[in-house]
């Protein structure tokens, strides 16, 4: 009877991680100015869309921040101006935070003005972040390789994590930072053990958002999507290489399941329904 039960659990779970899918819902115009990262802003039902315009680690003045509508609809192409390359963002207490290249702005949404820049001493390449329940907000840096934590109250930064190969995506949820690295997916463990829960995904591992409590999406910016679970199971859900579509830091609507791709080079957002 056991063996049969575990057999029955097996071939469950083989059934739930073969039913997730995605099915392209629409797909803005391209007026967007390469755009590397989507966020959805739960509260104000809207999409925030970094924009570079001009190199991925220039500091020229050229980035942006864009506004879109959940149809896909750019409502505010130049919602906030004057960043250089903005890359990953999140929301803490209302506020926009943003990735940007050697400091992150930290963004007033109603008034749409930069309130601060916190600068992070060594920092050259900037990437993406996230912020826990406390405000700390951990940012990765791709070139030097290393994770930043940077103080909620004091804005103080020190280096959290080092000697990575190619950090990216990060990620703060149930007490744990996730982080992407170099076609992998880790979690931080206890005393800051790097827990490897998936690699082998090609392509510049990119973003990554929670599905739920034992599964995540990893994307990849050549062009890949991938579904994760914790038992480091995955499985490829979007593939848009061979058509030369990037898909960069991926912004998620939870309640809906929708999933929000920039597509870099192509200047638009793309929207996927997970089923």
């Amino acid at each position: 009877m056991k063996r049969l039960f575990f057999l029955m659990l097996c071939t469950l779970n083989i059934l739930i991680a073969s039913a997730q899918s995605l099915t392209q819902l629409w797909s803005s115009d391209t007026t967007l100015r390469t755009p590397e990262s989507v966020y959805y802003d739960v509260k104000f039902n809207r999409l925030y869309v970094a924009n570079m315009e001009g190199g991925a680690w220039d500091k020229d003045g050229k980035g942006s921040i864009s506004i879109m509508l959940p149809s896909g609809r750019v409502l505010s192409p130049y919602w906030v101006t004057g960043l250089h390359a903005p890359k990953g963002m999140a929301m803490f207490q209302d506020f926009l935070i943003v990735a940007d290249i050697d400091s992150v702005a930290i963004i007033e949404p109603t008034k749409a003005v930069v309130v601060k820049k916190v600068y992070i001493e060594g920092a050259q390449a900037l990437n993406d972040l996230t912020v826990d329940k406390q405000g700390n907000i951990y940012v990765s840096d791709s070139k030097t390789k290393k994770i930043h934590k940077i103080d909620g109250s004091k804005l103080d930064s020190k280096v959290y994590l080092d000697q990575l190969k190619g950090p990216n995506g990060v990620l703060f949820t149930d007490r744990t930072l996730y982080f992407t690295d170099a076609g992998g997916l880790y979690k931080l463990g206890k005393d800051k053990e790097r827990l490897l829960i998936a690699d082998g995904m090609e392509g510049g591992t990119d973003g990554i958002e929670q599905i739920d409590e034992e599964n995540f999406l990893v994307s990849c910016w050549s062009g890949a999507i991938w579904h994760v679970n914790l038992k480091g199971e995955k499985k490829l859900l979007l593939d848009t290489r061979a058509q030369k579509i990037n898909a960069a830091d991926i912004g998620y609507d939870k309640k809906k399941k929708v999933v929000y791709v920039p597509t870099f080079y192509k200047n638009n957002v793309v929207a996927y329904q997970l089923q």
